[in-house]
């Protein structure tokens, strides 16, 4: 597998091996020896699976106070995964709510499909009391 590091501490781009022959493909979306190897210890506690219509945004999610590992599996086309640090004095905090003004994330797309959960939810700046505080290593 090809790991990638991005410029949040913790997040990982994990490129699995994909294995093809006369019968189809396989792949290993997660096995905990390898993740472990590379820093990854997170329980995945759930499994979810959805199919997105071009243009669906699902929007950023969080859970806290008790925190959760996430793996994003991309089936078939294409997705913009984004990863925000909400931990209050992380060093990268802020970095990367759907049009918060604050993170300016590009979505490639003029008219994204929401929930109307989605398109309601608060700023950045509106959550920073119930978000996590950063504690150095």
């Amino acid at each position: 597998m090809n790991v990638v590091e991005t410029a949040i501490p913790g997040v990982l781009i994990v490129e699995p091996d994909v294995f093809d022959d006369g019968r189809g493909s396989f792949m290993e979306t997660f096995q905990a020896v390898r993740y472990a190897a590379i820093g990854v210890v997170a329980p995945f506690v759930q499994d979810n699976f959805s199919r997105s219509l071009q243009g669906v945004l699902r929007g950023l999610h969080f859970q806290s106070p008790k925190l959760q590992g996430k793996l994003v599996t991309v089936l078939s086309g294409r997705v913009l995964d984004v990863a925000v640090d909400i931990r209050v004095g992380s060093p990268t905090f802020g970095q990367h709510r759907w049009n918060d003004p604050a993170l300016d994330i590009h979505w490639g797309c003029d008219a994204p499909k929401l929930s109307a959960r989605d398109a309601d939810g608060r700023t950045l700046a509106e959550l920073e009391a119930w978000l996590p505080r950063y504690l150095p290593a």
